[in-house]
């Protein structure tokens, strides 16, 4: 009976022995390597002009939480990113509690009133501040991580290298989760109402994404934190944590969609709102200089 556990004992040893070489290997570079096919092609010259399109929304995202959460932007965290470029009008830390400004930091815009009055259809008094406080912000953050959502979204089709695919699903995520986050932080706060406006939270929301489907032309793609029944999921619910389509999936939304919305005038060759001089990039051009 020794000999048997002894050799029991010694044939488990090898086994784990045996096990954790596999483990170790399975780890190793070269097997977690995602696998492509041969002929694979990883970035088209087509999809450059569109990640390069993103990224303006990219910046804009990024330079609004930077300033928000620490009083500075890109110009100082990533100067390499920036390449020079006119700078910031009217970004400035905004007065946030603690658990509003981890967030931003994480996550890490100038004409925020003139939005808000839009969206309202008349002049709010006092004019709409996204730097007063924390819920101000955080209805200020709804305008933008959506809109780079649904751009996302729209790209993908046309999108075919491998790389290129690999990036866009990244950054689709990160955006996903950072609007998900405002929502959520809105749709608990849907009944509060702003001051001094004596509006709700949820109807912010709403106005919001009504002129952003106003601005764009082409329908519903946006909808507030309560939604009608009708455009609920499915028609079952009224709640909208996260927009989307009757089939619970995203909407989308083409370049000309977009460049409508953040420029603001709901044309997509007339610059303005947060890109006043026009964004970058050759699709983007390309709509400047049409006639």
């Amino acid at each position: 009976m020794a000999n048997i556990s002894t050799s029991t004992s010694f044939f488990m040893f090898i086994v784990v022995l045996f096990s954790s070489r596999l483990i170790h290997n399975c780890f190793s570079f070269h097997t977690c390597q995602q696998m492509y096919q041969e002929y694979a092609i990883p970035i088209y010259r087509e999809d450059i002009d569109m990640m390069q399109f993103a990224e303006n929304l990219e910046h804009l995202e990024a330079d609004f939480f930077l300033w928000g959460a620490l009083g500075y932007g890109l110009d100082q965290v990533a100067p390499w990113l920036v390449m020079g470029g006119p700078p910031l009008i009217g970004a400035q830390r905004a007065n946030l509690d603690n658990l509003t400004q981890r967030i931003i930091e994480e996550f890490g815009a100038h004409n925020f009133a003139k939005v808000f009055d839009e969206a309202f259809g008349f002049p709010l008094v006092p004019p709409f501040d996204p730097y007063r406080n924390s819920l101000s912000y955080m209805q200020g953050s709804y305008m933008i991580p959506y809109v780079g959502l649904v751009g996302y979204v729209g790209t993908n089709p046309n999108i075919n290298g491998y790389i290129t695919k690999r990036l866009l699903a990244g950054l689709l995520g990160v955006e996903a989760g950072q609007d998900a986050v405002i929502r959520s932080y809105l749709y608990e706060r849907a009944k509060e109402v702003v001051h001094p406006y004596n509006r709700t939270v949820a109807e912010f929301t709403i106005r919001i994404s009504e002129l952003r489907n106003l601005l764009a032309m082409c329908g519903i793609k946006d909808e507030g934190i309560i939604v009608p029944l009708e455009l609920g999921a499915e028609n079952r619910t009224m709640s909208n944590v996260l927009s989307a389509n009757y089939d619970s999936l995203s909407y989308r939304r083409t370049p000309r969609e977009i460049l409508r919305i953040v420029y603001g005038t709901g044309d997509e060759h007339v610059p303005g709102g947060f890109f006043p001089h026009g964004a970058n990039g050759r699709i983007a051009r390309g709509f400047l200089e049409e006639p």
